[in-house]
């Protein structure tokens, strides 16, 4: 994988958006990109739990709903998943994600890495169906921006990755900055357009059409 950069990288503490592109994503990211060594990558806390895995697996799209060996897939692929994935992920230096009263723990140890220096990468794509994802993206994970500049004083930014493993290039599009003198809610629309059209490598208009479908 080689690493296209729209701007220089200044080294501030930041959180890398990229995109799923199935499991390959994920995988490139935290093995691959360049700054890796620095890098907390978000994943599900349902991954890590033996007895949370199969139902995870089972909501995930990991094969096409109605195929002819989803029978089979169903009571065998949950439940491998289950006795190899956690260990593994258990071991990996990142950040759990959790959906409950615990995102607290999610909020505090992501701080904890980028008041240290490190950065975060995230996948804020929604899954629609298999191999398919929503053309908007969740923002939940934008909190995390007014939380670290009420106590570092500082204005995260966002940089989007286009992960295309197919030509093994990492396309990091220019950052956006939090705005500190507007409230999240009023620039949220603007950090979600950018970020999903960056993270998807779209043109400008391509990315204003799909906004302009999800409004109507």
């Amino acid at each position: 994988m080689r690493t296209e950069w729209a701007v220089p990288f200044d080294g501030e503490p930041c959180v890398f958006i990229g995109n799923h592109a199935g499991a390959f994503g994920p995988i490139d990211m935290v093995a691959k990109f360049p700054l890796r060594e620095d890098c907390y990558p978000w994943f599900n806390a349902a991954v890590m739990s033996e007895k949370e895995m199969p139902a995870y697996v089972r909501q995930d799209y990991w094969w096409k709903p109605g195929c002819f060996f989803e029978p089979l897939l169903n009571v065998t692929v949950p439940y491998i998943a289950a006795a190899v994935l956690p260990p593994i992920m258990r071991s990996v230096p990142g950040v759990p994600v959790y959906h409950d009263n615990r995102v607290v723990l999610t909020m505090r140890k992501s701080l904890q890495l980028l008041r240290q220096g490190k950065h975060l990468i995230i996948f804020p794509e929604q899954p629609s169906g298999f191999q398919s994802h929503h053309d908007w993206i969740n923002t939940g994970f934008m909190n995390i921006a007014p939380m670290y500049h009420k106590l570092t004083g500082k204005e995260l930014q966002f940089w989007p990755v286009h992960i295309d493993y197919k030509n093994h290039v990492f396309k990091v599009a220019a950052p956006i900055r939090f705005d500190s003198t507007r409230t999240l809610e009023e620039q949220l629309p603007e950090l979600e357009r950018t970020l999903a059209r960056g993270l998807r490598g779209l043109p400008v208009e391509e990315e204003e059409k799909a906004a302009d479908k999800k409004e109507d």
